[in-house]
């Protein structure tokens, strides 16, 4: 169950919840309210009353609007890292591993309730804890993916992480102007489309001590 379908299953006030139950429920109104409309025009009232709570309950977990979004931040940040690591160890296909991982960062931008426009495109980044949390999320996928291109090809570190970088950043760009160009393009052949784009240039990397890909 997602942060907000949990937010539905628990809104009517006066409920009592477990505190971590309270704790999700919360996040999941956050997150409606701050994607509908941004950090910075977001209140505290909103979230509240979007919860089904009352504001001091919602201090009771959260001391301020700034540590509600860095916690909801941490849980979608999280959720992608997970998404690509599994994805890179889905197969053992090199070219079916860059297709699951441009189709988790697909599936991470077409989640209905818009959590990578908080990772993406939030109106926050130039607050350093959130530019720090964004900036992490991007080096350790990148991390994941290097980790897979130096050990199959033998290049250096320092070599794959370019790579890497260049892989993850494709996907999440490509990914996010599909979404919001409202492509006819169904997101299969989207991801077909851009893996081969991709497994033509990192398939000219033959794999270590072999003379095949």
């Amino acid at each position: 169950m997602s942060a907000i379908e949990q937010t539905e299953a628990a809104r009517p006030r006066g409920t009592r919840l477990p505190r971590r139950a309270r704790r999700n429920q919360l996040l999941g109104a956050a997150q409606e309210v701050f994607v509908a409309q941004g950090y910075h025009a977001a209140a505290m009232d909103d979230i509240a009353e979007r919860a089904g709570v009352s504001k001091p309950v919602l201090y009771q977990h959260f001391p301020g609007k700034l540590e509600l979004y860095l916690a909801l931040l941490d849980q979608h940040c999280e959720a992608l890292l997970h998404s690509v690591r599994s994805a890179l160890a889905s197969t053992t296909d090199n070219k079916q591993r860059v297709a699951a991982t441009m189709d988790a960062y697909f599936a991470y931008v077409e989640d209905p309730g818009g959590a990578f426009r908080l990772v993406f495109e939030s109106d926050l980044t130039n607050e350093p804890a959130v530019r720090e949390r964004v900036d992490k999320v991007s080096l350790e996928c990148a991390e994941a993916i290097s980790a897979v291109i130096a050990e199959d090809t033998g290049l250096s570190q320092d070599e794959s992480m370019l790579l890497a970088v260049g892989l993850g950043g494709v996907s999440q760009v490509v990914a996010r102007y599909w979404l919001s160009s409202g492509s006819t393009v169904p997101r299969d052949t989207a991801v077909a489309l851009l893996t081969s784009l991709a497994w033509k240039g990192i398939a000219g990397f033959p794999l270590h001590g072999s003379d095949t890909h």
